[in-house]
């Protein structure tokens, strides 16, 4: 079965960075695309970024281009998000996940940040 597990969350002030981590397992990791999705406070899912499964082409929404970064290790089946420059609204439990949907996700990790 699909196993996905982020790891990397905390608590940052505004301008930080973090580096988001999810750990694959279960399926042919380097076979498939995968994506980050996030979910505020009261509110959906909303895609973040997608990456293709060789690691060399990547999509990313517009609140969070310029800032974020996604990219894999496919020999670890790894799968990270560099964040850069982080704002108050990017306050959010973040997913990785096979479809951009959000289905077929992780638990999650929070990233909260402060003002």
């Amino acid at each position: 079965a699909v196993k996905l597990v982020e790891s990397g969350g905390g608590l940052v002030q505004t301008a930080g960075s973090l580096r988001l981590s999810c750990a694959a397992s279960g399926f042919i990791f380097h076979n498939y695309w995968m994506y980050w999705v996030r979910q505020a406070p009261g509110k959906g899912l909303e895609w973040v970024s997608t990456i293709n499964n060789y690691g060399d082409e990547t999509q990313y929404a517009p609140s969070v281009k310029g800032r974020f970064a996604i990219s894999r290790d496919n020999a670890k089946d790894t799968l990270y998000l560099q964040m850069n420059d982080l704002k108050t609204e990017d306050t959010a439990v973040y997913y990785c996940a096979t479809h951009p949907s959000g289905s077929n996700r992780g638990q999650g990790t929070q990233v909260t940040v402060s003002a």
